[in-house]
């Protein structure tokens, strides 16, 4: 009886390892600027905005679209343009294929026309998610073909930026889209054209260094990343180190190179008080001489 009360009892165990749940892909997010995890779908209903710190994520050209334009109805222009490989660069023809089977993307910009607050503008959309939004001979092309479209329609031009520069696999082509929609600009702008262009993040290199800076508004997201060499490059060359906010919307802002940091939520609100502004009222005359 003794030995029974003072034995060894056997007690349940809970097993070391538990079986882990499977989480179904896409179902949370984890912000990378201050690690909070949330749904997918709640932020998505904060358009891509983490609750916690205001940062921004990058959207793809066909959910700004979504955000931007009346009803996210757009009609495109030059959906069927592709790029080639014009300088047989290695692995340039399979990577294109790779990028748009990724993105479900022809190119690196989207572009069209719709409304936005009811007003008619000619719209050019660039997607981080295709090849970085390098800008390529396709991407050069399409967005002086909008600029040249808006010209003839006599309607405000807006551009979303998003790039990491000029698309090296075309080399000397791609650099001369800098000069090609620098020109389209300004002969749009001297004719009276209204450009508004949105910087988000990242932009840099030859974006910047080109039409993306031509605004006749510079606006831009917060916390977005807005230059043309990297923070790396600039302090080896200058031997010296840059502010921790060096080339955010806000540095950039503090430094005239912007109008105006919006918040994504403002952003459609903000464009349809600028297009309102600039809106020519019927029977008087436009930026033209033209009687309307």
């Amino acid at each position: 009886m003794i030995k029974d009360l003072f034995g060894k009892k056997k007690y349940a165990t809970i097993p070391s390892e538990r079986p882990k749940r499977d989480i179904p892909e896409g179902l949370m997010n984890k912000c990378p600027k201050c690690g909070t995890i949330q749904y997918s779908k709640e932020l998505d209903k904060n358009l891509k905005v983490c609750s916690s710190c205001g940062h921004h994520y990058r959207l793809n050209a066909w959910e700004r679209i979504g955000m931007t334009l009346d009803d996210g109805r757009l009609y495109e222009y030059d959906a069927d343009l592709e790029s080639l490989d014009p300088l047989e660069f290695p692995g340039y023809a399979s990577k294109l294929k790779q990028q748009k089977e990724k993105s479900g993307l022809r190119e690196a910009v989207v572009t069209g026309e719709g409304t936005i607050g009811g007003f008619p503008v000619v719209v050019c959309v660039m997607s981080f998610d295709f090849f970085s939004g390098s800008m390529g001979s396709v991407v050069g092309e399409k967005i002086t073909k909008a600029i040249e479209m808006a010209a003839q329609k006599k309607w405000p031009l807006l551009i979303f930026s998003t790039s990491g520069g000029a698309r090296m696999q075309e080399s000397i082509l791609s650099l001369m889209q800098m000069a090609k929609t620098s020109a389209a600009l300004a002969k749009f702008q001297g004719e009276g054209g209204l450009f508004i262009s949105v910087l988000t993040d990242p932009t840099m290199g030859g974006v910047t260094a080109s039409f993306a800076t031509l605004g006749d508004y510079n606006l831009a997201e917060p916390g977005a990343l807005i230059g043309f060499a990297g923070r790396i490059v600039i302090e080896q060359t200058i031997r010296q180190k840059l502010p921790d906010n060096f080339q955010t919307s806000e540095f950039n802002l503090q430094h005239g190179q912007l109008d105006k940091v919006v918040h994504r939520k403002d952003m459609k609100s903000t464009l349809t008080k600028l297009l309102d502004m600039h809106s020519v009222k019927e029977g008087t005359t436009d930026g033209r001489g033209a009687t309307v």
